[in-house]
């Protein structure tokens, strides 16, 4: 099930745009509507809001992901990077039934 779109600091919008500009290439990394790990190569060309949906980027060949949800654009930390990052550390902060 898809989570509300949550607003996303000016700095990961000023990112994409660079990328756009660029006419880059490379990997995506991002959480789907099912909090998976998911992860697409292409290009962005464009960014856009979809009234009731959020912010989104739209790839070539054939991706649209909500920027909020975006874990790294190519290699570049995005708004997902932290939740990304603390989804990764939650076993390390369990002791697994282990004395330490």
């Amino acid at each position: 099930m898809p989570t509300s779109f949550s607003p996303v600091q000016y700095v990961y919008r000023e990112i994409i745009e660079e990328q756009i500009a660029k006419k880059a290439e490379g990997k995506v990394f991002y959480f789907d509507d099912n909090d998976k790990v998911e992860s697409v190569e292409g290009r962005v060309v464009r960014m856009e809001e979809i009234k009731g949906s959020g912010m989104f980027i739209h790839m070539e060949p054939d991706k649209q992901i909500r920027i909020d949800r975006i874990i790294t654009l190519f290699g570049k930390p995005g708004a997902a990077f932290d939740e990304y990052d603390n989804f990764a550390n939650q076993c390390l902060s369990c002791t697994g039934g282990y004395d330490l």
